[in-house]
């Protein structure tokens, strides 16, 4: 990209940066907004688009981050954008139930990494906490945050219709998540739209930021999986956000993800090419691999706005320039479902 090498402090302006379909969004929808788990890696900037976004639409709002929050710079510089940030334990039902009512509610709290080592835990956050929120806030309009890893392994893309059938625990309680959305839309007639989200992007992580740093650091990319699709986190962030007004009961669900089918060799021979480096490989290619069909939340939320392309040349920039990484690789080469 032309101009200044991206920092930390302008890839967050970017990924926070509102669309006018956003803050259209916002001069629609009626009430506070409250992000349940947002001290991951898509809260920050998902808060603080939001915060943007209304403030450009001209709506008076309560933007309220929840969550554990173990970095204090998190929640100073929420609280610098605007954004409440509140720190609880979810899990603790007596903290929860002091969290401020809300109409709309976006729910992004999980486990993966880490989920095979302490399984109790990965159940007790994707499926017990859950139940917690979905009934805290049976009452309200709720975006509820899923993955692709619910799908089988695939020859083509997965669509809304394809039958589950997920490949180990954490997997299995990510469809426990959608599950307990399911039964409290059911109960209570609660809005519901479950996002079931496939690989974004945020040059500090991701599909692109591991197979980049492969080749930039002459390590073999692994084929074993060839193909993924990805999503600039700035997209998935404003997808989420507008599908609070596609929420019904029973809930909607919705592959949030690129269009494109991308081959993992290709990915590493775009970065070979701006590098110039000659990738190196491991594995063989299997025919199948997670993918999703997005083309109903592209029909009813528009495209995302930022290419595969565009994606690659800006991570293969922030590779270059030496900046930071979250070291939280995606493991998109494991087969087993074992995280």
């Amino acid at each position: 990209m032309p101009g200044a090498p991206m920092t930390v402090d302008t890839l967050e302006d970017k990924l926070s940066q509102p669309s006018e379909a956003d803050c259209a969004f916002m001069r629609r929808l009626h009430g506070d907004l409250l992000i349940v788990g947002a001290g991951g890696k898509m809260g920050p900037t998902m808060a603080r688009l939001a915060r943007r976004a209304s403030d450009l639409a001209g709506t008076r709002r309560r933007i309220v981050a929840v969550s554990r929050f173990s970095s204090p710079e998190t929640v100073k510089s929420l609280a610098e954008s605007g954004v409440e940030a509140v720190s609880s334990d979810l899990l603790d039902r007596d903290q929860l139930v002091r969290l401020p009512e809300c109409p709309n509610v976006v729910f992004l709290a999980g486990r993966k990494f880490g989920s095979t080592e302490n399984q109790p835990l990965t159940w007790a956050t994707n499926v017990l906490l859950p139940a917690y929120v979905a009934e805290r806030y049976s009452s309200s309009r709720i975006v509820a945050l899923s993955s692709g890893n619910v799908y089988p392994f695939t020859t083509v893309p997965a669509n809304e219709q394809t039958v589950p059938a997920p490949l180990g625990e954490y997997a299995q309680s990510v469809l426990g998540r959608e599950r307990i959305f399911e039964f409290f839309s059911s109960l209570c007639s609660t809005p519901v739209t479950l996002v079931r989200l496939n690989y974004a992007i945020d040059l500090r992580y991701g599909v692109l930021a591991d197979v980049g740093r492969c080749v930039w650091e002459r390590r073999p990319v692994p084929l074993s999986t060839g193909a993924v699709n990805v999503i600039w986190q700035g997209d998935a962030n404003s997808m989420c956000l507008r599908a609070l007004e596609l929420a019904c009961s029973p809930p909607r669900v919705l592959n949030v993800t690129g269009p494109e089918v991308l081959r993992v060799r290709w990915i590493a021979q775009r970065f070979g090419e701006i590098f110039g480096v000659d990738p190196v490989f491991e594995g063989e290619e299997r025919g199948t691999a997670l993918l999703s069909d997005s083309s109903l939340a592209c029909q009813l939320l528009g495209p995302p706005s930022v290419t595969p392309d565009e994606m690659i040349a800006m991570t293969a920039e922030w590779i270059r320039a030496g900046q930071p990484f979250l070291d939280k690789p995606t493991h998109f080469e494991v087969r087993d479902g074992r995280f």
